[in-house]
């Protein structure tokens, strides 16, 4: 990950040599991306596609985004001077939509893959929604959709964010319906 603009601070250079070599799912596919600019002085930012078929299209079963956000001088409603930003979205299944507890089952994939990586942590926020999408007049053709949206943000509490972007990429896979694997087992990439 790279910054443009001035030099960037050292604590905001370790964080993002933290970020480099971790392996994810075979099925998520990173990409670095422009970060926002307006949140604080430096960022980074990273989409991940959840896409078994490897490039087809039709193969995504979801997506998301991770945002590093650091302000030298810190932010108060951090209560630091970095923060991470993400957001994971998928379509469901449509009896899977109507669950009264999908927004506690899709905070609780956040919680869980966050413990799970021993990345800490503190003023975690954010939201889960449920989006239905009809379609009326020309876009009949296509089906109605569910999709999950979970959104959050929080302060980390060391320049080691690698297990941050770890969660990040098992909460992307667990919401676009990809099993979480047991410890110590690796996912093979698909035969192409």
């Amino acid at each position: 990950m790279s910054t443009d603009g001035p030099a960037a601070p050292p604590d905001f250079e370790e964080a993002l040599l933290s970020l480099r070599g971790h392996r994810v799912r075979p099925e998520l596919h990173l990409a670095e991306v422009p970060p926002p600019t307006r949140l604080a002085a430096y960022a980074a930012a990273l989409t991940g596609e959840v896409n078994p078929a490897g490039t087809d299209p039709d193969g995504i079963l979801g997506h998301g985004r991770f945002v590093v956000l650091h302000e030298p001088a810190g932010q108060d409603a951090w209560d630091g001077t970095f923060r991470i930003i993400v957001l994971a979205r998928a379509q469901l299944e449509d009896e899977l939509g109507a669950d009264p507890l999908l927004g506690e089952v899709g905070w609780s994939w956040l919680v869980e893959a966050l413990a799970d990586r021993g990345a800490s942590y503190h003023h975690l926020s954010g939201t889960v929604t449920r989006v239905l999408s009809e379609t009326f007049g020309g876009l009949e053709l296509r089906e109605g959709r569910v999709e999950m949206e979970i959104r959050a943000s929080w302060t980390p509490t060391t320049l080691d964010l690698g297990p941050h972007l770890l969660a990040w990429a098992d909460l992307t896979c667990t919401a676009g319906g990809i099993e979480p694997l047991p410890e110590n087992v690796t996912a093979l990439a698909p035969r192409k």
